[in-house]
């Protein structure tokens, strides 16, 4: 999904060391490597086993990353009152649905906990030192009701065993667990954004003018910005999945679909892999409709010659890959076509080479808008082609796909973002954007979603296997 603001908005600050890198470490041959990795489908690991009893997710808590979470936040802050409310369910029917598709778990709520229970609330005690007492408050279970919304956990040893918390009582004692951490007299965290901002107990308590009421979002976003072997999980699977579900695009994508028809065919195979949901609405732009950056009407239908930008991606565990791919809808790109691709992708290709810790996204956006600069050719006109990328080239994914992480924070290993580098000419009908999700390790970078084509090459390989594929299909069932 195109990256944070527009082209004017990203001249950020950098260190002086970082400026001896420069756009010439991208050189021809960037295209080339990029059609290195193997491309194709590739095989998921077996999925963590389902849990009956944690109902509305399924899947078990990773309780020494969420342990070890809790006590960060511990350390962090001192002697105060931690208070995370869980979402709340949609009702339909006076029946609460958690399992809906409109139902997503607060992501403060779930980094601290890993549940999908909702109306649920966690409060802890810290103190200096980086003590904690955790306590995890749970709705009580009503069988009666469950025969409408399934097992639901409830308080209870079952649940202090599954959720790792020491401490699991029903939400009927919230009252009284906040009182008596509130009379500590120390200052009170909260989530205070638009998920939480109504909820009545943290409003009550932000209108008393004897506490001191403060926002737990900015500190827990630097916490997410590195994400840990639990969250690594979650998005290596969730960019597997959206990978491979641009393979499977590809392959059966055909000249007079309709963009609809392509989205469909993109969020089966998501579900199919086991997504819990898309990251984000699906943009499937054909023509005109590709030089829109966030155009996720998708209802036009596909001409013979186009491109077509899918930017799709699907969530598994409540983290969300991002990923876009560019492909001509008959199979193969015009000379033109693959003149501009080709310069898209190699300023993509400088930026992800140039990743390593300690330099910035501002800096890679720097690489890419020079390597499109130096490279244009005359490709855009009397301009050159980095006035036509709109939009910033980077932005940290997780939780969100647009998870925090500042254009002018050094990187560190641990982080996840992606590269999307893209032109587009309205007057052309014409646009293209490549996405990669990317993961800063120790000594360089790891491309999380090579296995989806990204040379011009592996691209019209990968769609005329689709079509070889699909003209083979009936004369093996004539035979079968």
């Amino acid at each position: 999904m195109s990256g944070f603001g527009l082209r004017f908005s990203v001249r950020l600050p950098v260190a002086a060391a970082l400026l001896a890198l420069s756009a010439a470490l991208a050189g021809q041959a960037h295209a080339q490597r990029a059609a290195e990795p193997v491309v194709g489908i590739v095989e998921l690991p077996p999925a963590p086993p389902y849990v009956d009893l944690l109902p509305g997710y399924g899947r078990p808590v990773d309780i020494q990353a969420t342990t070890a979470r809790r006590r960060r936040l511990a350390e962090a802050i001192g002697d105060a009152v931690v208070l995370i409310p869980a979402a709340r369910e949609r009702d339909i029917e006076g029946v609460d649905y958690p399992q809906d598709n409109d139902f997503r778990q607060h992501n403060v709520f779930f980094y601290f906990t890993m549940l999908e229970t909702a109306r649920a609330w966690m409060v802890m005690n810290t103190r200096a030192g980086g003590e904690a007492e955790a306590v995890l408050l749970l709705p009580p279970r009503n069988p009666q009701r469950e025969r409408w919304t399934g097992v639901r956990l409830g308080p209870g040893d079952e649940a202090v065993r599954l959720s790792g918390f020491p401490t699991v009582l029903p939400v009927s004692a919230l009252d009284s667990v906040v009182r008596a951490a509130v009379a500590r007299g120390v200052p009170i965290y909260a989530p205070l954004d638009h998920t939480t901002g109504e909820d009545t107990l943290i409003r009550s308590l932000r209108s008393r003018t004897d506490l001191v009421v403060r926002n737990l979002v900015p500190l827990v976003n630097r916490m997410r910005m590195v994400k840990d072997s639990a969250e690594l999980v979650a998005l290596r699977r969730a960019v597997t999945i959206s990978a491979n579900a641009h393979v499977e695009l590809m392959r059966q994508a055909r000249e007079g679909m309709f963009e609809y028809e392509l989205e469909a065919i993109f969020e089966g195979s998501l579900r199919r892999q086991g997504a819990d949901r898309v990251g984000y609405p699906s943009i499937v732009g054909s023509g005109l409709n590709a030089t829109t950056l966030h155009y996720d009407v998708n209802r036009r239908q596909t001409r013979a010659g186009e491109l077509v930008v899918v930017d799709a991606a699907g969530e598994w565990g409540q983290y969300t890959a991002d990923i876009t791919r560019t492909f001509p809808i008959s199979g193969r790109f015009t000379d033109r076509q693959r003149a501009l691709y080709n310069l898209v992708l190699g300023a993509q290709q400088a930026a992800i080479d140039s990743t390593r810790p300690g330099i910035t996204l501002g800096r890679l956006n720097q690489i890419a808008r020079a390597w499109l600069r130096d490279n244009s050719r005359g490709l855009c006109g009397e301009r050159t082609c980095d006035w036509y990328m709109i939009h910033g080239l980077a932005h940290g994914i997780g939780m969100d796909v647009h998870d925090p992480l500042p254009g002018n924070v050094p990187l560190e290993p641990g982080m996840v973002f992606t590269i999307e580098p893209g032109v587009y000419l309205p007057a052309e009908s014409l646009g293209i954007r490549i996405e990669d999700d990317i993961l800063v390790t120790r000594t360089g970078h790891e491309v999380l979603s090579a296995n989806a084509p990204r040379s011009a090459e592996d691209i019209e390989r990968v769609m005329a296997e689709g079509r070889r594929t699909a003209a083979a299909e009936p004369v093996r069932r004539r035979r079968n």
